[in-house]
């Protein structure tokens, strides 16, 4: 395939453009507080989409319309699903973790969080929630670079290896630089571009077609089906799909951005911001995968997760689709370095210092947290060498391991005092355990979506254990209250 240099061009520019907000970012990164959690200064616009775009990753715009395609509005589910789980945490996570996370020993990550809450001394309950978060974000990771090498594949003609390779250098670069607030405000002008791209593109191909009704009848002349939300859908199906939802709860990059809000005032401005865009971002990726079913009807796509950028290249100039693909990277971009800094906090606080030296200067801190940044990436760059795995998929079982193993530990332990170390720690091993195993099951009640029976065993295993175990110590209940009276007063 020919390189177009326009297009080239236009991704390069927006590419150095982040490099630059990294840098700029790294000089206000002092300590790990600030490298991890921003220093809790993130103004209402940036927390909210930063939050929603570090959410969505490659598959808003690879992904969700790739699914359309291949289902037609039977997929619409998800989407639905999503929509609602992310405006319940907004409103009833948000608010409370941030208090409380501040309340609680200035908890900077949510093992920190745990460990702090529950005052355990054992360091068990941060070290499994660490082991967790490493797990399931090596393989989170690597989906979202798997996106971009099938992006910059697909493109630029790049080979698959050289363009996972390219992809994963930038974001490398300006996570390493300026960390959370790199991450942050790079987020923030990534969701824009985000938003743009999904309201552009479906408009100009859904007018392209002849508007939307004569949109809507050839998809019909292609199949029917394709316009009927139950088509093929089943009990287990759309349960499976609308599940998606609790995965909101247990994302630790998307919770730590409740955690690094300037203040409990700006929360309800960045929940409006945060659910306009991805209300109006979610539409736009089911439009494209919609569009594609009939404007590639005589040519369909070998790469279904190709929907987006085929439309930008054949719908635009050379420059316009170089601004349309960056989005995509944007996408992908956006998440990733969310994902390296958990797990980079996951090792730096929650092992290295926790642990092995708790003694550790700040500046050693730093220098720990970039070295795991570096050496998860590379794990995930290796993790990402097969091209076949759909982004979805990967995406899919990240999301339910961490869904299913914070979800109900982080719900309870804002609303439940008489939650106990032992019941949040059998919470987080039963939850993770269960989609482990439930993957690799199927027929019958095993077909539904694993987040779904992970979360709800989780949820019942902290429930039992701690009701069978003694009540919190004094101290814990004594600090419940009083974060509970600060949130009376926020």
């Amino acid at each position: 395939m020919d390189i177009n240099v326009p297009t080239l061009i236009a991704v390069i520019i927006y590419l150095v453009g982040m490099l630059i907000i990294g840098i700029l970012a790294s000089r206000m990164t002092k300590n790990l507080t600030d490298y991890v959690l921003g220093g809790r200064r993130l103004g209402a616009g940036v927390a909210a989409l930063s939050a929603g775009s570090s959410d969505m990753s490659g598959w808003l715009m690879l992904g969700l319309p790739g699914a359309m395609y291949v289902g037609g509005m039977s997929e619409i589910w998800l989407p639905i699903g999503l929509a609602i789980g992310a405006y319940l945490n907004w409103q009833f996570v948000a608010k409370p973790l941030r208090v409380y996370t501040e309340v609680s020993n200035d908890s900077i990550t949510v093992p920190d969080f745990f460990e702090n809450r529950f005052r355990d001394h054992s360091k068990i309950l941060r070290v499994v929630s660490a082991i967790v978060i490493l797990v399931f974000f090596t393989f989170y990771t690597s989906s979202s670079l798997v996106g971009g090498a099938i992006l910059l594949e697909s493109s630029f003609g790049m080979d698959y290896k050289v363009a996972l390779w390219v992809g994963a250098a930038v974001i490398l670069s300006y996570t390493l630089f300026g960390g959370f607030l790199a991450a942050s405000w790079t987020d923030f002008i990534q969701g824009i571009l985000m938003f743009l791209a999904l309201i552009i593109i479906p408009m100009v191909a859904i007018s392209e077609l002849g508007g939307w009704n004569e949109m809507v009848q050839q998809i019909g002349s292609i199949d029917t089906s394709y316009l009927n939300v139950y088509s093929g859908a089943t009990a287990i199906g759309v349960i499976s799909l609308l599940a998606w939802g609790l995965g909101y709860f247990g994302q630790p990059h998307i919770l730590v951005r409740f955690m690094g809000l300037k203040s409990t005032k700006d929360v309800p401005k960045a929940r409006l911001i945060g659910m306009l865009w991805m209300i109006l971002s979610l539409f736009g990726a089911v439009f494209v995968g919609f569009a594609g079913i009939a404007y590639f009807a005589d040519a369909p796509l070998a790469n279904s997760e190709t929907a987006f950028i085929m439309f930008s290249q054949v719908l635009f100039n050379p420059w316009v689709a170089g601004f349309l693909l960056a989005a995509i990277l944007s996408a992908i971009m956006s998440t990733v370095d969310s994902q390296l800094l958990v797990s980079s906090s996951a090792l730096a606080n929650d092992f290295y210092k926790s642990i092995f030296r708790r003694n550790a200067s700040k500046k050693e801190e730093m220098i720990v947290g970039r070295i795991a940044v570096f050496g998860i990436a590379i794990i995930a760059i290796l993790l990402g060498f097969n091209p076949e795995s759909k982004v979805l998929e990967l995406v899919s079982y990240a999301w339910a391991g961490f869904g299913a193993a914070f979800g109900p530990v982080i719900i309870l332990s804002l609303f439940w005092k008489r939650m106990t170390r032992n019941g949040a720690l059998a919470g987080v091993i039963v939850g993770a355990v269960t989609v482990i195993v439930w993957k690799q099951l199927s027929g019958g009640l095993f077909d539904i979506y694993e987040l779904a029976p992970g979360f709800l065993f989780a949820a019942i295993a902290i429930i039992i254990v701690s009701l069978l175990g003694k009540a919190p110590s004094q101290e814990v209940q004594e600090e419940f209250d009083t974060y509970k009276s600060k949130i009376s007063e926020a």
